[in-house]
């Protein structure tokens, strides 16, 4: 996969159909690092995270037939609110298979924009493989989570705005779950020459990615409840972004919920912003990897500036309120 074409072709694709997003410096996290750090603020995305991008990227290249036949999906939430906005802006009728436990105010936000609503398995690998299942017998097409080319050159998009607003960057900091977004981001970067250090950020107690780099091959890995419920769950077996996350990424941080926790607080108390537990994965992994690195060790936080990217802000309210007041 020629990760740089399909970003270039999909910001041509999608440009009117999403928001270039705000990149906003963040004097407390200068602060604890010593560079210049923006915050991408993918919260304020349509739908509230970045998932529209790769939805939009896929759902145009759709022909008039098989935007005919109906999309299905498999989504915690983001993915599938993506999935049912570009099906409404499209005409394109959508269903949404989601595993059990998402939160309601996920659900809520997904019967807001009409799509089917089937809920199956108790983790997103179950969900994923029913999903597939059920677009092959109903003669859906499947749009795939992070499994897909355009899924991954929609997400990549976020990187070009990034390079054409800062010049380089030295660190990038991504939430990983499947590993489309950092497959995307870090295949543009890499292919076009950047030197950015992409990191990769996940909740230790969902860590099948690191784990699964860690090993060679795809595995299965304990998943326990995490407050980046965006990123848990397992790998679809022959992922695309598996081996695009072994060639492209850097470096990995394993975060735990305390971590999170008390990244989502700063966030709000420092810029006012609202981030779901996904986005508060990257804030805490940065300051992570700030706090315990001496200068010139290999883990130091070298350079001039870092992006840490706040994938989405579709958090409950009221569970928001408990972990920051």
């Amino acid at each position: 996969m020629n990760v740089e074409t399909e970003v270039r072709e999909a910001e041509v694709r999608i440009r009117t159909h999403i928001r270039e997003t705000p990149l906003e410096p963040s004097p407390a996290l200068r602060e604890r690092s010593g560079l210049d750090v923006f915050l991408k603020l993918e919260n304020v995305q349509r739908t509230g995270s970045f998932k529209v991008r790769g939805v939009m990227n896929r759902l145009l290249t759709l022909s008039p037939e098989e935007r005919a036949r109906g999309v299905i999906t498999a989504s915690t939430g983001n993915h599938g609110l993506a999935v049912a906005h570009g099906s409404n802006l499209l005409g394109i009728a959508s269903t949404v298979c989601l595993p059990e436990g998402v939160p309601s105010h996920r659900v809520d936000a997904l019967e807001r924009l009409g799509p089917e609503l089937v809920v199956r398995g108790s983790e997103c690998a179950q969900t994923e493989a029913f999903a597939r299942e059920e677009a092959a017998r109903r003669g859906a097409v499947y749009v795939p989570p992070y499994n897909d080319a355009k899924i991954v050159g929609g997400h990549g998009t976020l990187a070009l705005e990034i390079v054409r607003e800062l010049g380089p960057v030295d660190h990038i900091f991504v939430a990983v779950g499947g590993g489309g977004l950092i497959a995307g981001i870090g295949g543009y970067l890499k292919e076009t020459g950047q030197k950015t250090r992409v990191v990769g950020c996940l909740p230790a107690n969902s860590p099948v990615m690191y784990d699964s780099v860690r090993a060679g091959r795809i595995v299965e890995s304990q998943v326990l409840p995490t407050l980046s419920d965006a990123t848990a769950g397992g790998i679809e077996p022959g992922a695309i972004t598996f081996d695009l996350c072994r060639k492209y990424v850097d470096d990995w941080v394993l975060v735990e919920e305390d971590e999170i926790r008390a990244a989502m607080k700063l966030v709000f108390e420092e810029h006012r912003l609202v981030i779901e537990g996904a986005a508060g994965v990257a804030v805490a992994a940065f300051l992570k990897m700030a706090g315990s690195a001496a200068v010139g060790s290999p883990a130091a936080l070298e350079g001039r500036n870092a992006v840490v990217l706040i994938c989405g802000g579709n958090v409950d309210v009221a569970a928001f309120k408990k972990l920051v007041f």
